[in-house]
């Protein structure tokens, strides 16, 4: 499944500063001495002995990694994810600069790729050329059948515009793949970006004004013409924005499955010519398909029927222009960046070219340069032992769930029935993409990247109406992430998050478990957080849970939407509880099994044995606090509260161990301190 379009993937995401000895306040357990820099093995924490690890974990375990490892001035957050990233980055480095300056039959299609984006010189002398003759085509857009055909193609080659328009499972019968309309169109990260009244959200939507004269100006047209442009299409995207959901309700799937036919959907939004839209995206003739949102259609018909011919033409005109700047001369790339980059992100400076051409060439090519990478960082003995630590934690669910007193045996038998009917997926597909007919042309990068785009979609069209594809994976290999997919209940593990610190093949259990092992538990327990538990064990959306367990659940959850919706991001911006509230679910979970799967693993004499004077307990939670160990600049901490299903790291290090009981007791934390909520503490799973 392609993440550009399915609906519903739930991701993951995102040493001893002096002296000899791990520090042991009184009420912590003592360890023995670990080295000034560097851990003595894999796996053995370096930390901040001034900081408490029963006050504030996060900053014990992390404090010395943020110290010493500063957000990167092209970076608007650092952390193990983003270091992790960089080093996959290299290696896709050296796979494409090889490629291009000695293709063989296999590389050449990623070496032209990428040698065609580092091409600056051929760049800047084509100009906006390349953009003429969709402007052109724009302009002359004259009645609903042009329009039509016009957005189909603009979606095509990945351009958003107006709605959205994909390929997902069927909510009521999972394995058949069906298409789906939805809301889309908007130029601003989120809905509420439109009508929040906080002075920064005024200064940003000033901002985007501001960013979209300057693009027009740049195209071409006077300041005054592209100011005019700029203010009508501001007003146009805000009035996109509120018929659009925010993004709490878009997390609930009951909401998004509204069923209709080709004929209603058609009566409901006459603007466009459904089936001759839908034939336009590549897509076979549909009877039946999915709306996302229905009443943004019907806004979408009132602002159509509104708003002037020119303003629609700015409008779609803007959006070619935004979609395509990361392809033109360098101009446009910084006025985009100074925007996406600096005002919303907080990120200091562009990424280097090599570093944007890479990730350009993994979205347009991914598995075709997946494979090289997996042949050089990923090996069948990662692979076996992954799946050892997946079926230890799955065990371990398995073994909790007829231990839960608040759920009937009724809706645990339909709970185990999920669970073990939820397959995993690790490393990397069993077969490989086919990118044969796309056409890669030497020294036009922004045809490549359009012509990358058209090719995605008319896979995913082609997938209406067929059977869903198990063995089809979401993510590129070389991607530092891993998801749950509710509609096909299997949990997906890339290759590129399967490297240390995530998974360390030199580490020990103990360590491996709290790192990796948390992150399978996290993705296990999405199947069972406040959305994926709507899903039964073949995908569908039905419940399978008693009115009183489904109760208990929602106290239980609320537990956890208080909690982490006191913690401050930035100023005055706290985190949303509800809108985290999956995320944070299958933390607190997911460590909670990778624990009874470590010790399943290692039994009561593997959990006995200390390893640079840490009890295997510590080492499993100096684990997972590693994963996360991260700084962000405050723009891009405002912007992840905002729009963002994941809470910030440090509230997911902290919010998670202050509620776990074999925290507490690894290192003697009292009840009522900081990181031991005692009686406070929440538990779902």
């Amino acid at each position: 499944m392609s993440m550009r379009t399915a609906a519903g993937i739930a991701a993951l995401g995102f040493v001893l500063l002096s002296g000899s000895a791990l520090a042991a306040p009184d009420q912590v357990a003592q360890t023995a001495a670990v080295p000034k820099a560097q851990p003595a093995a894999p796996g053995l924490p370096v930390v901040d002995p001034s900081v408490n690890p029963c006050d504030n974990f996060f900053l014990h375990a992390c404090g010395p990694w943020i110290k010493e490892n500063p957000i990167p001035a092209d970076q608007s957050r650092w952390g193990n994810f983003g270091a992790l990233a960089e080093r996959n980055r290299d290696i896709l480095r050296q796979i494409l600069e090889e490629a291009a300056k000695n293709p063989t039959p296999e590389t050449r299609k990623i070496g032209d790729f990428y040698g065609t984006c580092m091409d600056e010189k051929a760049v800047e002398a084509a100009g906006i050329a390349p953009l003429k003759a969709h402007f052109d085509r724009i302009n002359a857009v004259g009645n609903r059948a042009d329009l039509t055909k016009l957005v189909a193609d603009l979606h095509s080659m990945g351009v958003g515009t107006l709605f959205s328009f994909y390929r997902q499972q069927s909510f009521s019968n999972a394995i058949q793949t069906i298409a789906s309309a939805d809301q889309g169109g908007l130029g601003l990260p989120d809905r509420d970006f439109y009508f929040k009244d906080d002075e920064k959200s005024k200064q940003q939507r000033e901002a985007y004004v501001a960013h979209i004269t300057k693009m027009f100006t740049l195209a071409g047209d006077t300041e005054a013409a592209a100011a005019k442009k700029a203010e009508a299409i501001m007003g146009f995207e805000t009035k996109l924005a509120e018929g659009s959901r925010n993004r709490l309700e878009r997390r609930d799937p009951l909401k998004r499955n509204n069923p209709f036919t080709l004929a209603d959907f058609q009566k409901l939004a006459p603007s466009v010519d459904w089936a001759t839209y839908i034939k336009a995206m590549g897509a076979p003739s549909v009877k039946d398909l999915n709306v996302g949102n229905p009443d943004f259609f019907k806004t979408l018909e009132k602002v159509l029927a509104e708003a002037p011919t020119d303003t629609v033409k700015a409008y779609l005109s803007w959006h070619v222009l935004r979609a395509s700047a990361p392809w033109l001369p360098d101009a446009f790339v910084q006025e985009n960046f100074n925007f996406y980059g600096k005002t919303l992100s907080g990120t200091k400076e562009i990424q280097p070219r090599w570093k944007r051409c890479v990730a350009a060439t993994d979205t347009a090519l991914g598995e075709d340069l997946g494979k090289h990478f997996v042949e050089r960082a990923f090996g069948p003995e990662h692979k076996k032992r992954m799946l050892t630590m997946v079926g230890d934690v799955q065990a371990a669910f398995a073994e909790m769930i007829p231990q839960l007193d608040w759920m009937s045996k009724e809706t645990q038998a339909k709970a185990l029935e999920k669970l073990k009917n939820q397959p995993n997926k690790i490393g990397y597909p069993e077969q490989w993409r086919d990118y044969s007919k796309l056409e890669v042309k030497q020294g036009d990068l922004l045809g490549n990247a359009m012509r990358a785009a058209v090719f995605e979609t008319r896979y995913d069209m082609n997938k209406i109406g067929k059977p869903r594809d198990d063995k089809e994976w979401g993510m590129t290999p070389p991607t530092v992430n891993a998801y749950y997919s509710p509609q096909q209940n299997n949990i997906n593990f890339p290759a590129g998050i399967l490297q240390p610190p995530f998974f360390d093949f030199r580490a020990d259990d103990a360590y491996n478990y709290g790192a990796i092992g948390a992150v399978i538990g996290h993705e296990i327990t999405h199947g069972f957080d406040d959305q994926g538990r709507k899903f039964d064990a073949r995908g569908n959306l039905a419940n399978w849970w008693t009115d009183e367990d489904e109760k208990k659940f929602t106290e239980r959850a609320q537990c956890l939407v208080d909690q982490y919706g006191n913690f401050v991001a930035d100023g005055e911006t706290k985190l949303n509880g509800k809108q985290t509230l999956g995320e944070n679910t299958a933390d607190n979970g997911g460590i909670r099994m990778a624990m009874n799967g470590l010790r399943k693993r290692l039994g009561e004499k593997g959990m006995a044995e200390k390893i640079g004077g840490l009890t295997a307990e510590q080492r499993f939670f100096y684990g997972f606090a590693n994963i996360w160990c991260s700084s962000e600049r405050p723009e891009a901490r405002r912007l992840q509260a905002l729009t963002g299903v994941h809470s910030l790291p440090e509230f997911r290090v902290n919010g998670t161990v202050s509620n776990s009981p074999d925290f507490a007791k690894a290192f003697n934390c009292p009840a009522g301190s900081p990181m031991n909520r005692a009686e406070k503490a929440c538990r779902v799973w």
